[in-house]
């Protein structure tokens, strides 16, 4: 089975639907015989993710810096937590350990794992598929600005279409799985 790294928000002052759905992603990698790989937080949807893999026996691989274990933020109940010296590190090291990434909803840190994994797969530094889970129309005005960029070619259309937008976990996962045979 796959390593699935996903990208979410760590902040604790969410809305509850926004923690639940990382609590039903982090179940249903696990229930579908996936490692998660997160950014090795536990707090926010980060936590919840870790948290609904876990319930469902998946296992866990967390990456996170030394200034975030400081902060008393690692997810310590991690299989497996690898503690990074900085974020560029972390998101080597999460690249390196991934065969799929998927985006849930999130803000700045959210956007640049994703900035990242798709920059790096345009440059043909890997093929692994990357999927941005839009639920409630959370990434629609990114989309239509992403769109746009294509129409002026600032974008190259095979760029765009390196990102995967499905509308739900389920979705997204029968993507990862149906690229990666």
């Amino acid at each position: 089975m796959a390593a699935i790294c996903v990208f979410c928000a760590s902040s604790n002052s969410l809305e509850r639907r926004w923690l639940e759905l990382a609590t039903e992603t982090g179940r249903a990698i696990a229930n579908r015989g996936h490692t998660l790989v997160s950014g090795g937080g536990c707090v926010g949807m980060m936590g919840a993710l870790a948290d609904g893999a876990r319930s469902a026996a998946g296992h866990t691989f967390g990456v996170i810096p030394q200034s975030l274990v400081d902060l008393e933020v690692a997810d310590v109940h991690s299989d497996e937590l690898v503690i990074t010296d900085g974020m560029a590190s972390r998101k080597t090291v999460m690249i390196d350990k991934s065969d799929a990434f998927l985006t849930l909803p999130g803000g700045l840190g959210t956007l640049d794992e994703l900035f990242e994994v798709w920059t790096t797969a345009t440059l043909a530094l890997h093929r692994k598929p990357i999927v941005l889970v839009d639920v409630d129309g959370f990434y629609q005005g990114l989309i239509a600005w992403l769109a746009g960029l294509g129409d002026t070619e600032f974008v190259r259309r095979p760029a765009l279409d390196l990102l995967i937008v499905a509308d739900s976990v389920d979705a997204a996962l029968d993507e990862i799985e149906a690229r990666l045979g």
